[in-house]
């Protein structure tokens, strides 16, 4: 038998590169900066503390990528090094009080679904897109769960309300609905795509 054929196969991308413990830090926080670049793509609506930012891209081709424990701890480091003071968060912001602000449940919510998005790479599916966006998609919900369940505490807000009434889902959810579901679908679109880069090159 070929040394080939027992050489441990891939089940996230990050398992291209030579297993070892540099490969993982320097992925983990390079994942945690990526995450902090992507904050600044930040536009404010005015009528929520809730911007529209290019994190959740991230967390999903975190968790993509890295899979389950490597994706949450980079996003875990994200939130910390945000909550110390760096300018990691949307705007250049940063510190406790932003870390435990109204986007407090946003944070959490990245943690999770870069967790749950990284088990789903490792088990195949972010091989295809049709397998690949339910699993981005879900890990979108995830932050939305979390980000509009903190909201409503923290704004003294239902969770869901009438038409046209102050609501967390109003402030939290609903607006970015079709940006989420752009960034899901070009996360679903790009792993297959390295995928199929790395098989052509084997």
């Amino acid at each position: 038998m070929s040394i080939a054929l027992d050489a441990p196969q891939p089940t996230t991308l990050i398992d291209l590169i030579g297993r070892s413990r540099v490969r993982d830090v320097v992925a983990v926080v390079g994942f945690a900066l990526f995450t902090a670049l992507a904050a600044q793509i930040s536009i404010p609506l005015g009528f929520t503390p809730v911007p529209i930012t290019g994190q959740t891209f991230a967390v999903l081709l975190a968790g993509g990528v890295l899979g389950a424990n490597r994706g949450a701890l980079s996003m875990g480091l994200y939130v910390a090094l945000g909550a110390i003071g760096l300018p990691f968060y949307a705007d250049a912001s940063g510190g406790w009080t932003i870390a435990t602000g109204a986007t407090a449940g946003y944070l959490v919510g990245f943690i999770v679904a870069a967790f749950v998005v990284g088990k789903m790479a490792e088990h195949g599916q972010d091989r295809t897109l049709s397998t690949s966006l339910p699993g981005f998609l879900a890990g979108s919900l995830i932050v939305y769960a979390f980000g509009a369940t903190w909201l409503a505490y923290k704004l003294n807000l239902p969770l869901t309300a009438g038409a046209g009434e102050p609501s967390a889902i109003a402030y939290g959810v609903a607006p970015f609905l079709v940006g989420d579901v752009i960034k899901a679908l070009l996360a679903g679109a790009m792993l297959p795509a390295a995928w199929i880069l790395a098989d052509d090159r084997q």
